[in-house]
């Protein structure tokens, strides 16, 4: 059976990281350094190349879980971590000061890997700020002209994690 990639996306500290070291069976591989720039007032680490992680399904399908740098002066990994990828997981954290203009910017840089595959999102911290709602996610993206399943999720919460995969899965099987 051929290897299954998908990868993870988003602003920094959206949860990527957090959320494949959540459902991967073995730890993470990450390339997680100490931030140095506006973002270290955010968080003390941040991806400069790629999380690796894996998960095998009941059917014995080995997943390989890929998580970019969130920042984009490092999207030169975005494209080469695509290759060969079979779809995409945004996440977004909702305390952000504008989280849907930070998913407008994922959509748009990989759009085109999302045009040949799926894409699912997953809005992160929705417990610490209410707002926007996941309607007012489904509104915006209908606004793009584009219809992909929203979730609320805790990248800490392997269920919520495998719900993403799942209905990454499902998106695929239907395409």
């Amino acid at each position: 059976m051929k290897q299954i990639k998908f990868i993870f996306t988003g602003p920094p500290g959206a949860g990527k990281t957090t959320a494949i070291s959540t459902i991967s069976e073995f730890p993470p591989v990450s390339t997680d350094v100490f931030s140095t720039d506006g973002l270290s007032s955010l968080k003390e680490k941040t991806t400069v190349a790629m999380d690796f992680g894996q998960i095998t399904l009941d059917n014995g399908q080995k997943i390989g879980l890929y998580g970019t740098p969130g920042q984009q002066r490092f999207k030169f990994m975005w494209d080469i971590l695509v290759r060969g990828g079979l779809g995409l997981i945004v996440l977004v954290d909702n305390r952000r000061s504008d989280p849907l203009k930070d998913l407008e910017i994922y959509l748009e840089n990989f759009s085109e890997f999302i045009n040949e595959t799926d894409a699912v999102i997953g809005v992160t911290c929705m417990d610490l700020k209410d707002t926007p709602t996941l309607d007012d996610y489904q509104d915006f993206l209908q606004k793009l002209g584009r219809i992909y399943p929203v979730f609320a999720v805790d990248a800490r919460n392997k269920e919520d994690v495998l719900l993403l995969l799942s209905a990454l899965l499902a998106c695929l099987e239907i395409s």
